[in-house]
């Protein structure tokens, strides 16, 4: 069973019917009561519910921390296609209009807002031009605007492809309101308006509720489901595989299928494109990373209610135990209420672990990074342009078909100053294990950012920071050494690539010592190959980048290496004080040097097939995570000894 929302034409606008009582809600405090609207005529807009988002994108990395997911101008310095709605106006006449936004490079205090973009109403422009101020996520005031017609349709019309961002339109036809940047004063006007109860909806009830379908997600969805439990899968995308998705497009390593138990592994095969490898496969084309494959499997289900583009934003608990998560989607602001009896936390971040009050480690500062993996093309070349993901294809090819293949590329001084400094690419600096060829080091795992950031509350930044060096390398390249005259950035991922995140603890806590000690354990439940890879800065290209290093480098030598497959024990899987909690990803319960090894996504992706075994095996029993491992772990590794694809009622 499926059950996702794709289209943004069920979202609804944000009238003023309810007058100055709904709208003073939305009033900034130093406004409120002494400003309170005299004319409550509003209409306030969502970015994410316009009917036509045109070449935006709609990212909702930040929405614990903004209420919302928002829209970006994801150009790659190309202007993307108008974002479109109609609004309809509870009466003609003068409004105030504010867009809530950002100018995104301003935490570092760079110049130029390359963010900019404009408002049009009926095609004209209103004359302020919007993310160009502050560093923060504000109100952005653009004067008064009048309104001739009822139905109007507005447009966001993106100036630079640069990474604008649109989160809301508020028009008051009361030019004296000022609009609150509170964000829980925000949320409720919302809600209010969207005539949404505080009470979710009924989203069902199920024996097993996994959130977050990466590829742990996934297999353990699918692995439960196989062995007739009933699945709720829920993630916060449009697609599936998270890191290993056409969106992220970070090459899933570690081997499968390893003896003992050499079935552990197979839906992971199952549901991924097993290609030659030659070089590094990430970011590659869309194709390799086959989203349709994933979907295909998961949606052919029947034990399986798949809820996309839904964001769990709490849990509730009955004692020790969780009895629901509270879901929103990041197209129409619904809400529901899923319950389950089993839970498991693929969300990488360890969201619902943490909401639960699980017990986690993580500390901020000297983590690994993120990365934001990009690639250019040759423009030059007629198979490039034919299978180009540009988002101006069409116009790509006209040109091509003309001649034209030469590809400027804009002056970029709110960009990191690569312009007297080697990066990864430029002159044949290489980064680590980088190949002979420059445009093979640009845009790969080693470009990566954040290493004192925090990885949930950061992420907006960390992800902006990757761009500012993305495109400074890029305009370094093109402008100042004069190279690649007919390249051009053709994909970036706009969703960050995550390494180190919370992670929950179990009754084992597993380190890089015991992998280096080969330390076995009674419970294997799934096998490790990949090195104890550790990421920090390049010290050969963080000179005068104190906080904005964006080149990492590797773990590597006989400390860092082990004798393998390491089986990794099932007392990882669990968390120790949550007792229906399971957890597969990066989250697990491991140490921060044990983190390496295990957090590759064909590693990942065993331990979900395996937590789905464990998971039928607690429906069967009416036993907790723990109570299979002191009871039933004979019964888990016969399970383990069967093929992914075999059935079981």
């Amino acid at each position: 069973m499926i059950s996702t929302q794709t289209s943004h034409y069920s979202r609804r606008q944000f009238l003023g019917h309810a007058g100055a009582t709904a709208l003073s809600l939305l009033a900034s405090s130093r406004a409120f009561g002494k400003n309170t609207p005299s004319d409550g005529s509003f209409v306030f807009l969502e970015a994410e519910g316009f009917t036509d988002h045109g070449g935006w994108e709609l990212d909702q990395q930040s929405m614990d921390q903004m209420g919302s997911p928002y829209l970006l101008a994801h150009g790659l310095g190309r202007p993307v296609k108008d974002a479109t709605t109609k609004a309809t106006f509870p009466s003609t006449g003068k409004y105030r209009i504010w867009v809530r936004t950002r100018d995104w490079v301003a935490p570092w205090k760079a110049p130029g807002a390359p963010g900019k973009f404009q408002v049009l109403l009926e095609g004209k422009p209103v004359k302020e031009t919007f993310g160009t101020k502050n560093a923060e996520w504000h109100w952005h005031d653009g004067g008064t605007v009048d309104i001739s017609n009822k139905d109007t349709t507005v447009s966001l019309h993106d100036l630079t492809g640069f990474e604008g961002r649109c989160e809301a339109i508020l028009f008051c036809k009361d030019t004296s309101f000022t609009p609150t940047n509170d964000v829980k004063a925000l949320e409720k006007f919302r809600r209010k308006l969207l005539g949404l109860s505080d009470t979710p909806a009924d989203g069902g009830e199920y024996e097993f509720v996994v959130v977050g379908a990466g590829l742990a997600g996934v297999c353990a969805a699918l692995s439960a489901a196989r062995h007739g439990v009933k699945v709720a899968l829920i993630q916060d995308r449009p697609v599936l595989g998270g890191n290993a998705s056409s969106e992220v497009r970070v090459w899933p390593e570690g081997h499968i299928n390893q003896k003992p138990y050499t079935h552990i592994g197979d839906i992971v095969k199952e549901i991924l494109t097993d290609l030659p490898k030659t070089g590094s496969m990430n970011g590659k084309h869309a194709k390799f990373f086959d989203d349709e494959k994933k979907m295909g499997v998961v949606t052919k289900e029947p034990n399986i209610t798949l809820l996309t583009n839904y964001r769990a934003i709490s849990t509730q608990k009955k004692g020790e135990r969780i009895s629901s998560v509270v879901i929103q989607s990041t197209l129409t602001g619904e809400r529901k209420l899923v319950k389950g009896t089993l839970f498991a936390d693929c969300t990488g971040d360890a969201v619902i672990g943490y909401q639960a009050g699980a017990d986690y480690e993580y500390s901020v500062g000297n983590n690994m990074g993120m990365t934001n993996l990009w690639r250019p093309m040759d423009a030059a070349k007629e198979e490039n342009v034919l299978k180009c993901e540009c988002k101006d294809k069409d116009a790509l090819t006209a040109d091509f078909q003309e001649g034209k293949t030469e590809q400027p590329f804009p002056r970029c001084p709110w960009a990191i100053d690569l312009s007297d400094k080697p990066f990864p690419g430029r002159k044949n600096f290489r980064g680590q294990w980088g190949g002979s060829n420059p445009l093979n080091n640009l845009g790969g795992w080693f470009w990566e950012s954040g290493f004192d950031k925090d990885m949930v509350e950061d992420t907006e930044i960390i992800r902006d920071l990757n761009f500012r060096a993305m495109y400074g390398a890029w305009d370094t390249l093109k402008n100042v050494d004069g190279m690649y005259p007919n390249h051009r950035l053709e994909w970036a991922a706009f969703i960050a690539g995550k390494r180190e995140s919370r992670r929950l603890m179990g009754d084992v806590i597993l380190t890089a010592d015991d992998f280096r000690e080969g330390k076995q354990w009674e419970d294997p439940a799934f096998p490790c190959s990949w090195h104890i890879d550790l990421h920090v800065p390049h010290e050969q290209f963080d000179d005068e980048l104190k906080g904005q290093e964006f080149i990492s480098k590797a773990t590597a030598g006989k400390e860092y290496s082990y004798k393998g497959p390491y089986w990794a024990p099932y007392r990882t899987l669990y968390s120790r004080n949550i007792e229906n909690l399971f957890m597969a990803g990066r989250d697990i319960s491991v140490s921060k040097d044990g983190l390496g090894p295990v957090r590759v996504m064909r590693t990942t992706g065993m331990m979900g097939e395996t937590v789905g075994k464990a998971a039928a095996l607690c429906i069967k029993y009416q036993a907790n995570p723990r109570g299979i491992y002191q009871k039933h772990l004979d019964e888990l590794k016969k399970l383990m000894q069967q093929p992914g694809s075999e059935r079981s009622a």
